[in-house]
Order: structure tokens, then sequence, then C-alpha cells
């Protein structure tokens, strides 16, 4: 990076594990002044605070760490004013900054957002991006706004989706990518030479916050529907059906059969159970299981999971 210009003060807002790298990469080239993350959240059997992984990196790197409940009152305003910060950048924070906020920074708010804007605005663009079938994502920097992820976008960068790629495997290259680009993007601002470019008015797309409901599988759906929420849900909530009166989690899949399944084979029918995989009818095609996990188990691959359970004639389901 040239050092030709003076470097920037900057501010860091952000929680979950996507955010680090980019926090990360920041301290090593620019004085992070502050970190400004989610509030301490009950998590795991008897419920104990954890803090976010941002705040712990912080923490573990001398960083000062706010958490505040949220960004509009006043106490808060005068914080971040305080800071004197040329830029605050935003990587999935989870709180709604104001206008106000927005406006406080000399350079202004920059946000790391996981998909190519405008298509996935939102809370949860990489798992929207796998259920949906794209085959590329990305991440956009972009300033912020009042709007949803509405800003001119400062850099773009694509991301191939492969047929074996999951959320997990998406988000962790997109977390990568975006530390990269951030830094390469904020070199720009500083000399002089970021250039803005307003979002397209086409190809809008909104991902919505992904719930637990949603990774229940509907055997009636089409294979390819089926592998995909495997995929988009995994690490997190995982994929779910229903076996023996129990709940069945679904972690890894294959597509094997996009062919119209006979209407005398009930969706959810087990097909064929072997080594290779357990395969299930679903309304057009088969879905073969690879990894799977019953309540209160480990997770197992099918060749393990076949020895301890009979399959012969067994339906997963209802949805």
């Amino acid at each position: 990076m040239s050092t030709d210009f003076p470097p920037l003060r900057l501010g860091f807002a952000g929680t979950p594990a996507f955010a680090v790298p980019a926090l990360g990469a920041l301290a090593k080239v620019y004085q992070v002044e502050a970190v400004f993350t989610q509030p301490d959240r009950p998590a795991g059997r008897g419920q104990p605070l954890h803090a976010s992984p941002v705040k712990v990196y912080a923490i573990e790197h001398g960083i000062t760490v706010h958490q505040p409940a949220g960004f509009k009152s006043p106490e808060v305003l005068e914080t971040l004013r305080g800071l004197d910060l040329d830029a605050l950048v935003v990587v999935a924070y989870g709180l709604i900054l104001p206008p106000a906020a927005l406006q406080i920074p000399r350079l202004g708010c920059i946000n790391v957002h996981a998909s190519l804007l405008p298509r996935w605005r939102g809370a949860a663009p990489i798992q929207r991006a796998v259920l949906a079938g794209d085959k590329k994502t990305g991440v956009t920097i972009m300033r912020m706004e009042r709007g949803l992820d509405t800003g001119p976008q400062l850099a773009l960068r694509e991301l191939d989706i492969g047929d074996s790629d999951t959320a997990g495997t998406v988000h962790d290259r997109l977390a990568e990518l975006g530390a990269n680009l951030i830094v390469e993007s904020l070199d720009e601002l500083r000399r002089g030479r970021g250039r803005e470019v307003p979002q397209p008015a086409e190809g809008i797309t909104y991902a919505e916050k992904i719930s637990k409901a949603e990774a229940r599988i509907d055997w009636r759906q089409d294979a390819v529907e089926i592998w995909r929420r495997v995929r988009a849900f995994n690490p997190w909530p995982i994929a779910e059906t229903r076996f023996d009166g129990g709940q069945l989690r679904v972690w890894d899949a294959q597509m094997q059969d996009c062919s119209v399944t006979p209407s005398s084979i009930a969706p959810g029918t087990v097909l064929a159970a072997t080594p290779d995989g357990i395969d299930v009818a679903c309304g057009n095609g088969v879905v073969r299981i690879l990894r799977l996990q019953l309540a209160g188990r480990k997770p197992l691959p099918a060749r393990e999971f076949i020895k301890a359970q009979r399959l012969d004639g067994a339906h997963f389901g209802p949805p």
C-alpha cells in the first residue's frame, strides 16, 4: 500500500466471525481507534453471556471496545464524535446506524457487504444466494446511506459458487475477499482516487433473515431445491427432517437425479441405503444424503449411520 498520504483514523463496527478478517486486515495497516460490537448475548447450555468474535479479537489486540444497545442516543453519538474518525468501517454489525451517525466520520461510513449489490440486500445474502442457486456472488464495498444497502459502490469483486459449496464455505471465502477489498478501497479513498458508482436500478433482491423453520425439508419439493436447502443451511440452522419420531439433521447431500419420481413412491421414501449414501425420493428426483445426525448424537457419514439404523422401507418427514 502506498505511504505517500497520511494514514486514516478508523473505527470499526462488526459482530460475527465474518467481520474478523476485515478487522484484522485493517488493524495491520491503519490505527483502529475503537471497535463497536453488539452487547454480549446468552448462548449455549445454561445460557452464559458470550462475547462476539469481533469483541474477542479487539480485546486480544488491545483495541478499545464499545457495546451500545443502539446508535441513536446522544451519548453514543458523542462517543463517535470524540474519536475524530476519518471513516467508520461497518461489517455485519447487526444494528442500524442512524443518519446522524453516518455523517460524523469525515469520509463517512463504509460497508463491506457479502453480495454483488443490488442483489441480496439485507440480512442473509450468503444463504439466500446458495438457496437461489446463484452461480456467482461476491463482495461490495459501499458508502452507507439512509436506505438498506442502497448506497453507492466503491468496489466489487466476484466469487464463484461451486456445486460443493455450502453457506459456510462461501462465508469463509467472502470474509477473506472482503478483508482484502476494504483495505484496497480505503487506500484509494485516502489518496483521493475513490470512485463511487450508483447501484443499478435493476436486479434488486432482498435477503431476509433466515429462520429455523425454513430448515425443515419438504420432500415434496424437487431434488434440486432440497439439495440447495441442505447447502444453504450449513452450518446454521442445518436442514432437518423427521425419522422414527425424532429430529434428523442433514448436513451434506448430493442431487442424484432430477427426473420425475414415479407417483407411486411417496416423497421422503428411502429408496436405497448403502455406504455411498442414503437415497431419498423427492417430489421430482432423488437426493442422496451423505452426512446426518440424530438428536443428541454427533453427525455421522451415511456409511456409519446405516450400521446402527434400519432403513428398509423407512420414510423421512413430514416436512
